[in-house]
Formats: C-alpha cells, structure tokens, sequence
C-alpha cells in the first residue's frame, strides 16, 4: 500500500478521501494492506476511509484484550471528531467492531463485518506449536483463503515473524483468550445498529454457519454470500465484496 502512514498522537493511520466515514478494522494477522481494495474503491465513491493500526501488539498484556481495543477504537473516533461512522471489520476487527457498536451505538451508523469472531473463536491463536516450522506456517496462512495463492511470500513471512516473536505470540494467545471470554451471542440481540454481513461460502476458520447465527441473533441485519471465498473476502474478490457493500449503502441512505 503506497498511501502515507499518518501519525498523530498515539495514533498511526492510513485516511483518503472525503466523505462519510467508514473506519477498518483489522484482524489479528491482516495488515492495512489488506484492504487496499476497500480503500481505492470507497475514497473514490463519496466516503472517507480511514484505517488505524490497532495496538495489538504494543498494548500492555494486560490491556491486551477485546475491551480496551474498543476503547482505543472510541478514543480515536473522539480524536478525529467523527460524530457517526461506519464500521467495517474483518475477523478480529468485526469482533472489536461489534464490542464498540455493544457500547457505544450512537457513534456508529452501520456496521459491516466479514469472518468477524464473536461467536466462534476455536480457530483463534491456536496451532502455532510447531512455529519454528516454516511450511507448517505457511499451510496454516495459505488455509486462510479458498485460493491459496492470495497467501503471498510476503504474507506467509509476516505471519512467520509473528508467531516467532515471543512477546506477539504471548499477546496472540492473550487475544485469542479474550475473544472467547468477550462471546457476543447475548448481546447481538439487543443490538439495533444495522449491519452488513459478507461471508466467504468456503471460510474455514469462521464457517458459514456462523454467519448465520450473527445474522440469526441480529435484529437489523442482511447477509450476503461470495462463493469461492475463505476468511478475507475483501482481499480474495474485491471486486465483488466493494459492489455488495456499496449496494447496501446505498439502499440504506449510507
């Protein structure tokens, strides 16, 4: 991604256009770049697209959890003096996404998210015993898409440098227990903001049926499928995942 990194007090983020906010929240092992499609294709169509790089792994242990995520999430919001966005999430992001939408509704106009956690997180941190191995890595990375070939060797190679770092790996099985403990199925019900699901038929570290349980339990939601697609449908059919979300925008009023 060749758009300037902006740094602003404790903040580091990527912002384009103008427009209505929409805010993008990444996963636990996605970069910024992987939205690149989202951002181009949005900043080009009346929206501001602002991506922060979340704290996930300069947050105290401690603080390393879904909660004070959101937090973070609202103190920028606060920050940039935004007084409704749209969120967007993949994975990790929709979980921190839907924790935010729990606790601070007024803030958020729609919400969107994409083989978010929440309500199944068995895939989260796990796996990563034989780390040391580089091809056991790379299996897992390419297991993420329905096309292994979008697992890049720059891909796979962050991923490697992750799980290999002690300090990440700590935080990553520290993430991973907070996503469990932060289950959302009681909650969705009581949640009233409206919400985009986009869910790759073939995600095989959040299946479709949970998709259908997020869009079961949510009271003002639509779900929308993409076929030959794993876990990041925004990486694997751009194209597609940008229509779906700029329809329901617009049929939304958004």
């Amino acid at each position: 991604m060749t758009h300037h990194l902006k740094k602003e007090k404790n903040y580091r983020y990527i912002e384009v256009g103008e427009g209505t906010p929409i805010i993008v929240l990444h996963g636990l092992m996605g970069g910024l770049s992987n939205f690149s499609s989202v951002l181009d294709f949005f900043s080009a169509n009346n929206y501001k697209v602002i991506i922060p790089e979340l704290p996930i792994y300069t947050m105290s242990l401690l603080k390393t959890n879904v909660k004070s995520f959101a937090k973070y999430l609202h103190e920028f919001i606060d920050f940039k003096g935004f007084k409704e966005v749209i969120l967007l999430g993949n994975s990790l992001g929709g979980h921190i996404g839907l924790y935010h939408t729990k606790h601070y509704p007024d803030k958020v106009k729609a919400l969107v998210i994409t083989g978010s956690s929440g309500l199944y997180e068995s895939a989260m941190g796990g796996g990563y015993t034989k780390r040391s191995d580089y091809e056991v890595i790379k299996k897992k990375a390419q297991e993420v898409f329905y096309d292994p070939a979008i697992a890049t060797k720059e891909i796979v190679d962050e991923v490697y440098e992750t799980v290999n770092d002690r300090n990440k790996l700590i935080k990553t099985l520290a993430i991973a227990k907070s996503a469990i403990r932060h289950n959302m199925a009681k909650d969705l019900p009581k949640m009233y903001t409206p919400t985009c699901i986009i869910w790759g038929k073939n995600d095989s570290v959040t299946p479709p049926e949970v998709a259908q349980e997020f869009n079961d339990l949510l009271p003002d939601s639509d779900l929308f499928w993409i076929d030959k697609c794993g876990h990041a449908a925004m990486m694997e059919h751009p194209d597609e995942f940008n229509q779906i979300l700029i329809g329901w925008l617009q049929q939304k009023g958004f």
